[in-house]
């Protein structure tokens, strides 16, 4: 057993150019050329384009992409898989216009592309979406691989099972489409999980709205997100971090605190007045959320 056992990972390094994949740090590498195509070809890729790559492994998306762009950024964090990259490119017209750049993506000041394509590891997902979102000035697209169930969160509408505070929040600041399912088996090592492509838009003029005291809201709301609003402001901690809110909104903004200010009040009032009496978070669509946090403001109110 354990000669077979050898023989099998001898194989496995010889198959992936030497060495082993890191499946604890996500490296699964896709190999059918024909999801490589469509996921290459929903980017719309320019011959003037500059495009980011997440994870690039040994390269089989970015030689697609090379022959499509005018530009590779690859960002890897895996020596091996840099060394790996740069020997592939090495002395061919398409390895001048590749730079790869060994560091952690989260980590690293994003030099300026016009679209991002990746296949990304899912285990950092979240904050790959937010920081990409986040680049000023925004990319064209982010055509991104994803877990499947993830993708389905990022494309949820209210009323969905899985529409969530990761749905409303990438909502708000981009167009998100779920663009191709990919199966296990195109990946080698083969994944546990299914896999799906989605396209980011991200909006040019975004909603002018402060993020963290939105996510605030928002974080708050999805706590429960099949209960009704005045249910949801009920609990005693809940109405203790208002009001500890509100005291440092007055502190910063010099402005004196109201010893008649009835935080529970208040929020009741809010939530009748704006019409949101029986309305549970999971049925609220990106504008019922502004309403809200606008009303909650207006009265004073604020999240963080």
């Amino acid at each position: 057993m354990r000669r077979e056992k050898g023989t099998k990972g001898r194989i496995e390094r010889a198959n992936n150019h030497g060495f082993e994949f890191r499946k604890s740090e996500g490296q699964h590498i896709l190999c059918n050329p024909l999801v490589i195509d469509g996921i290459v070809k929903k980017a719309s890729l320019r011959n003037t384009d500059t495009i980011l790559e997440i994870g690039p492994g040994t390269g089989n998306m970015t030689a697609k992409m090379l022959q499509a762009a005018k530009k590779v950024v690859a960002v890897e964090v895996d020596s091996r898989m840099v060394v790996e990259l740069k020997k592939r490119f090495s002395g061919s017209e398409e390895g001048s216009r590749l730079q790869v750049l060994h560091a952690d993506f989260l980590k690293q000041e994003l030099p300026y592309f016009d679209a991002c394509v990746a296949n990304v590891p899912y285990q950092i997902s979240s904050p790959i979406v937010f920081k990409l979102l986040a680049q000023r000035p925004p990319p064209r697209c982010c055509v991104l691989m994803f877990q499947r169930e993830f993708a389905m969160r990022l494309v949820a509408r209210p009323g969905d099972d899985l529409y969530c505070r990761l749905s409303v929040n990438t909502q708000l600041l981009s167009k998100v489409e779920h663009v191709m399912k990919v199966g296990r088996n195109n990946f080698r090592p083969p994944p546990k999980v299914e896999s799906s492509v989605v396209r980011i838009t991200p909006f040019t003029k975004p909603v002018p709205v402060d993020f963290t005291e939105w996510d605030g809201l928002v974080r708050l709301c999805f706590n429960r997100k099949n209960k009704t609003l005045g249910a949801l402001f009920k609990p005693k901690t809940t109405v203790e971090m208002l009001e500890k809110n509100y005291k440092t909104y007055c502190s910063l903004k010099n402005i004196p605190v109201d010893p008649d200010f009835n935080i529970s009040t208040v929020v009741t009032e809010v939530i009748n007045s704006a019409g949101f009496e029986g309305v549970r978070p999971a049925k609220m669509d990106i504008d019922d959320f502004l309403r809200l946090l606008a009303a909650f403001n207006a009265a004073g109110l604020h999240f963080s």
